[in-house]
């Protein structure tokens, strides 16, 4: 038996509902009402208490109906609510959208427990937005294929409340480094010059607050560092009722495993500080340092997202767009006949140049 579902109806039509980022409430994709999120929140509350309990209550199949268990690695059965048809999810799917019906479903019981974040980062920029910010990210490009951006097409497009987890932390750092400077002077056929050495240290505290790391291994790391920063500051208590219309996973990477990248990152920030208080040298070494990192925090939350997919010449290409500022990254191809005209044109004259001198 597939676990129970709740999808985010429309109370006046039974319509489905998505969270719309411009108005901050969710609307009727039929009959347009919008309502706002703790209203649906509320009237839903009794359904994501039944999912759970349905999930607790539900028995095992007959031993010959289930999936073997190489088969069921991963995976997880639910049932629509509007159309009855059974998904097949994987096991961290937490929001999603029925390939029959097309109603946004959230599913409740994966965020209990230990699994409900804390807070979430409502969308607000739209799909249109996303397409339009990777055809903006084209221009410019100067070893782009002329074919890329008029031939290609995207492939997919989703916006995903990604997991993340926060880290709040106190850091403290100390270095000692040796610097020099140099002058030189002339003395009848001698060139006389004169370098100092210093002994620098360096001492400092600094407070870091919800320093980001996503806790999903579907998502590539680079991408969801790169689109930052996000403004917390639009933070909302985690609900259910910002999900419809969107994709959303429920982290599979714990804080334990995510706060090692939290460490590096904030050690490498407190010795870039260390090192930008030093000036008015003309070389510094480091000599050594010692950096302490104490955590007060961690809090679990849902950030938006938005993936963009497309494939040109048999090769996928994937871009990520933050779902709040609309910043933009991926890769893109390069056309080799571009690069190698670009060096023939610098390359070409600066060997003229280099002969007249000769």
């Amino acid at each position: 038996m597939a676990t129970q579902l709740t999808n985010y109806q429309c109370p006046a039509c039974t319509g489905p509902l998505h969270f719309d980022g411009a108005s901050g409430k969710l609307v009727c994709d039929f009959c347009g009402s919008s309502y706002d999120t703790a209203e649906i929140e509320a009237l839903y509350a009794e359904k994501e208490a039944a999912a759970e309990t349905a999930a607790q209550n539900k028995q095992a199949p007959p031993p010959d109906s289930v999936w073997s268990e190489n088969e069921a690695a991963g995976l997880r059965s639910y049932s629509c609510p509007s159309c009855g048809a059974e998904l097949i999810c994987d096991e961290t799917t937490a929001a999603t959208s029925c390939p029959y019906c097309g109603n946004p479903t959230v599913i409740a019981g994966q965020f209990s427990g230990m699994q409900r974040p804390e807070l979430v980062l409502p969308f607000v920029l739209d799909k249109n937005a996303a397409k339009a910010a990777l055809k903006k990210y084209y221009r410019g490009k100067r070893f782009l294929p002329n074919a890329f951006s008029s031939q290609n097409h995207i492939e997919e497009i989703k916006g995903v409340y990604v997991p993340f987890w926060l880290f709040d932390a106190n850091a403290s750092g100390s270095g000692q480094y040796e610097a020099t400077t140099s002058s030189s002077h002339r003395s009848g056929d001698y060139v006389i010059t004169t370098t100092k050495h210093y002994d620098v240290r360096r001492a400092g505290t600094t407070q870091f607050m919800g320093v980001p790391v996503d806790g999903s291994t579907k998502m590539p790391n680079g991408h969801m560092d790169a689109i930052e920063p996000y403004d917390y500051r639009a933070f909302q208590p985690f609900s259910t009722a910002f999900l419809p219309g969107y994709m959303a996973d429920k982290y599979d990477e714990d804080v334990e495993t995510c706060q090692s990248r939290a460490h590096f990152r904030m050690e490498n920030s407190v010795r870039s500080e260390l090192s930008a208080s030093i000036t008015g040298y003309d070389s510094v070494s480091t000599l050594g340092e010692d950096i302490n990192i104490d955590y007060t925090a961690s809090h679990y939350a849902l950030l938006p997202v938005w993936m963009l997919h497309t494939k040109w010449q048999g090769k996928d290409y994937l871009f990520a767009m933050n779902g709040q500022t609309g910043k933009l990254v991926g890769d893109l191809p390069v056309d080799k006949r571009k690069v190698a005209a670009w060096f023939a044109g610098i390359s070409v004259p600066l060997m003229i140049l280099l002969a007249f001198l000769l």
